[in-house]
């Protein structure tokens, strides 16, 4: 019984096989044939290709190239760079805070991050806009879709503030690593996330382009990020850069003016300032300070009085920012964490920022 169910079952795939052969038999044999000389042309021209740095893999999606067409490859080495990895920890903490809520939990950025899943989830609650998008997107083409329509939301919002856009749907989908964390810092920067970015941060890239039939390799190095300042797309230049760049001997009396105007309120308190970059860097003084300008009682719930962590200094800090622009004031230039690092800079906008609206108050 069970030869005669094997003989039958033999005899049904001979007439199935013969059925395709007729059906797309030569189609499929020519198809074969180039995918054949195809693949032994790419090989010859792999190994005519320029070296590669050492330790750099091409493997066969790398060098299937359409013509004029690139491909980028972080270099393993840079892989390895210590200020690289601190820089893809903090993002991925710093996502996996912002996604709490919605149970998003991601642990690396190449595989979780490809598909715009876990980038529409993270644009929508930084730019409080929701996308019209389907929720889960299992095919390539409903996956690239999503990343498109992800993208062009990003796009919009970070192009006229001078980013240079990084990224595209293929190198995003292509799970390409450097394309992913220029995004993620530009959206972190643009959004004035509460994390601290490792300063300039560079990688090699290792790129792979095709051009008339041959594969040309070369590494580049890619910056990351440079300084926080320059991240933020604070290009222009204001008094306080030419003050500390060009006229450092003046700076000491500005500093004097903008002391004496605030302990003119703080003393109300019984408190003083002697130091502008390290006394308010805790952000407490700048709470009571608009209180007393705005003339109302901060309720001590609302801050930390005696602040430990990093976190519960820019808590304070970005509280007093709100209290600013409730007060009708512009939303201060410096971020909340510039403060709280100490920089000069940063904390003489803000009081100078204050002066200049409250230097007639009582």
């Amino acid at each position: 019984m069970s030869g005669t169910t094997g003989t039958s079952g033999t005899a049904r795939m001979k007439k199935d096989e013969s059925f395709l052969g007729k059906l797309g038999g030569t189609l499929v044999r020519k198809k074969k044939s180039k995918e054949v000389s195809d693949l032994h042309e790419e090989g010859k021209n792999a190994i005519n290709a320029p070296m590669l740095p050492s330790g750099t893999e091409i493997h066969p999606e790398d060098t299937l190239l359409e013509e004029n067409a690139e491909r980028i490859m972080l270099d393993p080495t840079s892989r390895e760079n210590l200020k690289f990895k601190d820089l893809v920890k903090v993002l991925i903490d710093w996502i996996n805070s912002e996604l709490e809520e919605d149970r998003i939990i991601v642990k690396d950025l190449e595989e979780d991050c490809y598909d715009g899943q876990v980038l529409q989830k993270l644009f929508e609650k930084l730019s409080g806009r929701k996308l019209n998008v389907a929720e889960v997107t299992q095919s390539e083409i409903g996956q690239k879709q999503k990343l498109q329509t992800v993208l062009e939301a990003v796009n919009e919002q970070l192009r006229p503030h001078g980013w240079t856009i990084e990224w595209s749907v293929d190198s995003l989908h292509s799970k390409n690593i450097v394309a992913i964390v220029y995004l993620l810092v530009a959206l972190a920067m643009h959004y004035q996330a509460p994390i601290r970015l490792p300063e300039h941060v560079s990688v090699q890239v290792v790129v792979v382009k095709k051009q008339e039939g041959v594969l040309h390799t070369a590494v580049v190095t890619k910056e990351l990020t440079s300084t926080t300042e320059m991240m933020l797309g604070r290009f222009e230049r204001d008094a306080f850069d030419t003050l500390l760049d060009h006229a450092p001997d003046k700076l000491n009396v500005v500093k004097t003016s903008l002391i004496t105007f605030v302990n003119k309120h703080l003393n109300k308190l019984n408190l003083e300032v002697t130091e502008l970059e390290s006394q308010f860097a805790d952000g407490v003084y700048l709470i009571l300070l608009m209180g007393l300008l705005e003339d109302y009682f901060v309720p001590l719930y609302n801050f930390f009085l005696t602040p430990e962590s990093f976190e519960q200094k820019v808590h304070n800090v970005a509280f007093a920012f709100e209290l600013m622009q409730d007060g009708g004031l512009k939303k201060p230039k410096a971020r909340p964490e510039d403060v709280v690092n100490l920089n000069l800079k940063s904390t003489l906008r803000v009081l100078y920022n204050l002066f200049t609206n409250y230097k007639n108050s009582e």
